[in-house]
């Protein structure tokens, strides 16, 4: 699609906007060192997994009613709001520090991801559509993925010389203005919606023709629940995603057990989101993956994450590192099979449906993980934790057969992991 010059610098602010805004938004200090100042508050590691378990739960309820707010109000003050109410909840953690102001920081800055959530995309997109360039939007969004990621390097990077100038009041207080910059940025954003575009006014009927969120939600489910193939493709992004997401809160503490004080820990940190980069960059080649590649990939990973965990060294985290790097990279290819599987009408609702059951999983491994660390240390509890990979793997290879003989039957030379 060709786009017409005179648009193109407002492609390049809204680009440039949205860059600074995802930036910003995870460039918070209180990244690589929030679980250690619940640990030296007091909290036990089962407290801490209680924690992460309201943060999901913020999200899984507040989801779905946030994109409805999205769509009826304006987006830009939602993502204007999103950073504002997280900042409340640093503001919490580091002035009265606490199970219940830990918690309640929680709930806000899960209400403030669910706020952002949905409301970014669609208006990036609307605003590209608008510009005749919607062709874009993927480019754009690949670059603001990129650009989070540079944020929490960011965080990991000035955390430690933060935290040995003024301690966890300084990392707060630097993690706050950086939430009031975002919501700046968030400012600055443009919004161009027609009131059509913003959906039928409160006690207004929506066109007839038009599906509502009811029938979106029923043509979403009704295409799980008959077709097998996407049904297996949500599930695989659910069992893939949570469990290396649920570890990757817990790193702040292996990294610590390995007997580094905290000035170091967001270093080690760095090792593996440099990992999780890697992980992502390398999608294109992962597409050429077989299952038993894939399946390979899964066993990869959650082998350099047990023996990098069981070192008990800094250097273990040169190995969880590679193990990120696989897990995100084996993220991205479950996202793009269950992507390519759907053939209906409701994607978002599919894909939504793979989000929510992910995050259920991740509260589910929450709870196990803190029952395991207390019993065994986070070591070993990293190590019994990736188990559930290894039947993942074998599942991916068993199921293999029938897409491998319809793909002969299709005369394909090879099979890629997609199909």
């Amino acid at each position: 699609m060709l786009v017409a010059p005179a648009r193109v610098p407002a492609i390049r602010r809204l680009a440039a906007t949205l860059y600074g805004y995802a930036f910003l938004t995870d460039l918070v200090l209180l990244y690589p060192l929030y679980v250690l100042l619940f640990a030296d508050t007091g909290l036990s590691v089962g407290q801490i997994s209680s924690l992460f378990v309201l943060w999901s739960a913020a999200g899984i309820l507040l989801e779905v009613p946030s994109g409805a707010l999205a769509d009826a109000l304006s987006r830009r003050l939602l993502l204007c709001l999103a950073p504002l109410l997280a900042a409340a909840g640093f503001a919490l953690w580091v002035l009265v520090p606490s199970y219940p102001a830990f918690a309640a920081g929680f709930l806000l800055w899960g209400a403030g991801g669910a706020l952002r959530s949905g409301a970014l995309e669609a208006l990036v997109f609307t605003e590209l559509d608008r510009l005749g360039a919607a062709d874009r939007y993927a480019r754009l969004i690949g670059r603001t993925r990129t650009a989070e990621v540079l944020g929490a390097v960011g965080s990991g990077v000035l955390a430690g010389p933060v935290y040995a100038l003024g301690g966890y009041l300084a990392v707060g207080a630097a993690s706050v203005l950086t939430c009031l910059l975002a919501a700046a940025v968030a400012a600055r954003l443009p919004e161009h919606r027609s009131p059509a575009d913003a959906g039928p006014a409160p006690g207004e009927r929506p066109d007839e023709g038009e599906p509502g969120w009811w029938d979106s939600l029923r043509a979403g489910l009704a295409e799980v629940r008959a077709v097998r193939a996407v049904r297996a493709a949500v599930l695989l992004v659910a069992a893939v995603t949570a469990i290396w997401g649920g570890l990757d809160e817990y790193t702040g503490l292996l990294a610590r057990d390995t007997g580094v004080g905290e000035v170091a820990v967001p270093l080690l940190l760095l090792l593996v989101w440099a990992g999780m980069t890697v992980g992502g960059l390398l999608a294109p080649w992962g597409e050429r993956l077989s299952h038993r590649g894939y399946a390979g990939l899964l066993v990869l990973a959650a082998a350099a994450t047990a023996a990098g965990a069981l070192l008990r060294h800094p250097a273990g985290f040169l190995l969880l590192a590679v193990s990120f790097a696989a897990f995100q990279l084996a993220t991205v290819l479950a996202d793009v099979r269950l992507q390519a599987r759907i053939t209906g009408d409701a994607r978002a609702t599919v894909t939504s449906l793979a989000g929510m059951a992910t995050d259920l999983t991740t509260v589910a491994f929450y709870g196990g993980y803190g029952l395991l660390a207390g019993a065994l240390g986070n070591p070993a509890a990293f190590a019994v934790a990736v188990l559930p990979y290894l039947p993942v793997a074998l599942r991916v290879l068993t199921g293999s057969g029938v897409s491998r003989q319809k793909a002969k039957q299709k005369g394909r030379s090879s099979l890629r992991w997609v199909r």
